[in-house]
């Protein structure tokens, strides 16, 4: 390798891609047009050749279609039994995977890699499986037609008129090794289908009429012949980047146009786009320039966009390049895109530029190797091109900056012939040049280029009036003396001039930099935004804050816009600017000022779109209407835009899932409470309808006991009824939060025993055991509702327990502790915590444990609102058993009651 040279390696994005494709499995795809071409028969045709040489090939499933000719190439090959599926009462036959993995051949034949399983299947389509059986390292040859390749699925409806439902996403296409095309002429395919060798006569009549015409078929050749040659020329890229073989390639011609921001451009674009049409190939527009001062937007930044948005219309990509050694950009730049072709404007340069460097279509034809270079004569250019006129000379004194750069440029010179007065007159110094630069270098550093070439044209008469004889003239007497001020001027003019251009990118280097963050801090903030609308305030304050302005934010909500944020914080009452954001959103199209659509409005609306639809439409109105955006202005609201939406569709469909969780929990509730209404309702009416009755019925003939039976009955059931209809009626006021607490000075001991009186009505078969420890102290609360609380725990744990359920209650460190505790079978530990939500029972759908389902939660919400909490242990004794435990704060008690306390 001759040295300075830089040692050719492989493209690693290359080499990465050869090593996924190289999975176990290799892939062999036969494409072709449209049904009937002989896929099928090419692909059982050459699996008899594979066989014939040794190779074990199967035929994993083919679909003859009654065709008599693939049923006889099928024979003779071994073929997978089928999967049966019973499907709504129809049998289907399906590809079995399992089988296949299980026979592993080297090779197996799977016709019609489009087909979608029957829902019962592992896979939901065809290729799935194939791409599991890839995996398992079998070799597998399928079938396509073009029309089933997603990305081709709109081409082929608008061709056709008929919208395809089973597709193949093309990278199955793309990790294929190898892809076979097979084609035959419509005339013979249409021909092959009216002697009913594609499909039956029936459907053979309606396909020549509706699909099978001339036109559809020849439209899908070469849809087919495009996808295959594009796929050719994919594999033989791949194969010189993975060989180090450097660019270009000229498989596909690319064309790459390069323009400076001099008003020259327009011509050379339209000619470039016009000739990539002719070649059929893709285009590149590159705008150049030099390294400039971000602080503030030139007439040439102007051109620049406007440059860039009509590559934009007529088709080409856009990109831009700042640089100081362009030859050597663009030539990286060309290699980077596969370029081909590079097409510039000649300028016509005098004899003297000539001399000083060679013209930029020199250097790229010197260094281009393997890529033509052309250069396009724009005569315009010498017409746009005269002599500095006074208008041209009052516009370049104008230019803002420029009396700044002029009055540091003679402040540094006047400060340096000072100095050098002064050292002057204290020592002699036989050359002052070198103070001289010191000021140019100050000058180029806190201006920039232009100050520092006004310094040293300065510095230049300043030092032959001031210090060369004949002092005070700018006369030379020594030749010597000439020479070295011209090398002076040389060499003051070059640092200035590279100094300015440090400075220059240092602060573009710095306003990237800070743009950067700035785009960090954005996305930090949107990651943090939790709601559709703290988005949409991040989105309009960072497009204010970056671009100044005014911004608005308007949500999709159905089928309307309505306003969500804004900065400076003010809604849109035009209607006909409301008509251009409606445009944004119905077309997904950018509308209002300076775009084509409503070009003259204040406003210009962008379209937040995502993959599902268009969230929202931003609304911005720059400071300045009559100055169009920078490129990078526009690249800055892009770049919002885009960041925005993704956020903004997150936002919304987290809202979405909360909906959709709150409906379905507004589902489960309603689905209970109907079951627990037709259980728990229908149970006492049936029994106290019964009683009723027979007592209407029998009155004469029933004894008293069986009278008296009766009523209680009637009373038992309606205090059920009443009981049921308070829970619901509680669990409604809970939930509304409407329950008030009184916070009276509490008994616990008082609140229990009254509860378990109550509880031993309701069970008066069941024991209840009671234990409260001497000194249980008062809590802050309502003594009523306390007491609801303790009777809804024993008769849920009177339920759910066998033969004895006991209280507890103790004062434990700052609160009261009163547990209930049943002798049941106990609650399993996923279950602990969902018996305290709405209707949940621990016995399932088991309806014979009486009840609602209300009891605990009533519990848990009552105690919340007395401040306390509630929680279930289970197993509470010999592995048995469910343990519920409230805590409540104890409440100190005032003097009066403490006296009474202690004296009862």
């Amino acid at each position: 390798m001759p040295a300075g040279e830089p040692e050719k390696r492989p493209d690693p994005d290359a080499l990465l891609a050869l090593s996924q494709r190289d999975r176990p499995g290799r892939l062999k795809i036969f494409l072709g047009a449209a049904p009937g071409v002989g896929k099928t028969c090419a692909m059982l045709q050459e699996a008899h050749r594979v066989r014939a040489e040794g190779r074990d090939v199967v035929l994993g499933l083919i679909e003859t279609h009654g065709r008599a000719e693939t049923e006889a190439l099928a024979a003779g090959l071994e073929t997978l039994p089928r999967r049966r599926i019973d499907y709504r009462g129809q049998m289907l036959e399906e590809f079995d995977i399992d089988a296949a993995l299980a026979r592993r051949p080297a090779l197996l034949v799977v016709d019609e890699l489009a087909h979608t399983n029957a829902p019962q299947s592992r896979h939901p389509k065809r290729w799935q499986d194939v791409r599991e059986v890839l995996d398992a390292g079998i070799d597998v040859w399928t079938a396509l037609n073009i029309q089933h390749l997603e990305s081709l699925a709109d081409v082929v409806a608008r061709i056709t008129g008929v919208t395809v439902r089973e597709t193949v996403p093309d990278v199955m296409v793309q990790e294929a090794q190898d892809v076979v095309l097979v084609d035959i002429p419509p005339d013979e395919l249409i021909a092959r289908l009216k002697a009913g060798k594609v499909y039956l006569p029936q459907t053979a009549r309606r396909a020549v009429e509706k699909f099978f015409t001339p036109g559809n078929l020849t439209a899908l050749r070469e849809l087919a012949l495009r996808r295959t040659a594009e796929r050719v020329d994919d594999q033989m890229t791949e194969i010189l980047r993975q060989k180090a073989i450097e660019g270009p390639w000229a498989s596909a011609e690319r064309l790459l146009v390069c323009l400076f921001p001099d008003g020259s451009g327009d011509a050379l674009i339209r000619q470039t786009a016009r000739l990539a049409s002719a070649l059929n190939a893709g285009w590149v527009a590159l705008v150049l320039a030099p390294p400039y001062d971000p602080g503030a937007v030139s007439e040439a930044e102007r051109r620049a966009t406007d440059a860039m948005r009509l590559v934009e219309t007529l088709g080409g990509e856009a990109l831009r390049l700042t640089s100081a050694e362009f030859a050597e950009d663009i030539l990286r730049v060309a290699r980077r895109e596969n370029v081909t072709q590079i097409l510039l404007g000649h300028r016509r340069q005098g004899r003297f530029a000539r001399l000083l460097r060679r013209s930029l279509p020199e250097a790229l034809a010197e260094r281009a190797e393997g890529i033509a270079v052309h250069v396009l004569p724009l005569p315009e250019l010498e017409k746009t091109a005269p002599l500095p006129s006074f208008d041209t000379l009052r516009r370049l004194v104008s230019e803002p900056g420029l009396l700044a750069d002029l009055g540091l440029a003679v402040l540094a010179t006047s400060g340096v012939v000072a100095i050098g007065h002064a050292l002057a007159a204290v020592m002699e110094l036989p050359n002052l040049s070198m103070i001289f630069l010191a000021g140019v270098l100050i000058c180029g550093t806190l201006r920039g280029t232009r100050a520092a070439v006004l310094a040293a044209l300065l510095s230049f008469l300043a030092y032959n009036f001031f210090f060369i004889e004949p002092l005070y003239t700018l006369s030379i007497a020594r030749p010597h003396e000439f020479l070295a001020l011209l090398i002076f001027l040389a060499v003051a003019s070059l640092t200035g001039s590279w100094t300015g251009r440090i400075r220059a990118q240092a602060r573009a280097a710095l306003t990237q930099t800070r743009m950067i963050e700035a785009q960090a801090a954005f996305s930090r903030q949107l990651s943090a935004a939790s709601s559709a609308e703290d988005v949409a305030w991040a989105m309009v304050t960072q497009v204010h804050g970056l671009m100044g302005g005014k911004a608005i934010l308007l949500l999709v909500e159905g089928n309307e816009l309505l306003p969500c944020a804004a900065w400076p914080p003010e809604e849109i009452a035009d209607p006909v600017e409301m008509t251009a954001a409606r445009w944004a959103f119905e077309k997904g199209e950018t509308a209002g000022w300076r775009t084509a659509t409503l070009p003259n409005l204040r406003w210009r609306f962008h379209p937040l779109a995502t993959p599902r639809h268009v969230v929202a439409v931003l609304g911005y109105e720059p400071p300045d209407r009559d100055q169009p955006l920078s490129a990078a202005d526009e690249a800055k609201l892009a770049a919002a835009v885009e960041q925005t939406a993704v956020a903004l569709d997150r936002a919304l469909l987290v809202r979405e899932a909360v909906k959709a969780a709150a409906m379905q929990e507004n589902e489960n509730i309603r689905d209970a409470l109907l079951a627990s209404l037709g259980h728990d309702l229908r149970t006492p009416l049936a029994a106290i309808t019964g009683a009723v009755t027979t007592l209407q019925r029998g009155e004469d003939a029933l004894r008293e006991d069986q009278r008296t039976d009766l009523l209680d009955t009637i009373g038992q059931e309606a205090g059920r009824l009443n009981r049921f209809v308070g829970n619901l009626l509680e669990m409604s006021r809970i939930d509304q939060g409407v329950v008030k607490v009184r916070r009276d000075w509490v008994d616990v001991g008082d609140a229990i025993r009254l509860a378990v009186d109550r509880a031993r009505k309701a069970h008066p078969g069941r024991q209840t055991r009671i234990s409260l420890a001497p000194d249980l102290g008062f809590v802050r609360g309502d003594q009523e509702l306390l007491s609801q609380v303790v009777f809804n725990l024993l008769d849920n744990a009177h339920k759910y327990g066998e033969t004895e359920v006991s209280v507890h209650a103790r004062n434990e460190s700052d609160e009261v502790v009163i547990s209930v505790t049943d002798d049941g079978p106990g609650v399993k530990p996923a279950d602990l915590e969902r018996i305290f939500e709405k209707f949940f029972r621990a016995g399932g759908t088991d309806r014979r444990k009486p009840g609602t389902g209300l009891g605990l939660s009533i519990c848990r919400g009552l105690v919340r609102a007395m401040g306390g909490t509630i929680k279930a242990e289970s197993p509470a004794i010999r592995r048995r058993g469910t343990r519920l435990i409230v805590r409540l704060p104890l409440a100190d008690l005032p003097a009066e009651l403490s006296r009474d306390e202690e004296a009862r």
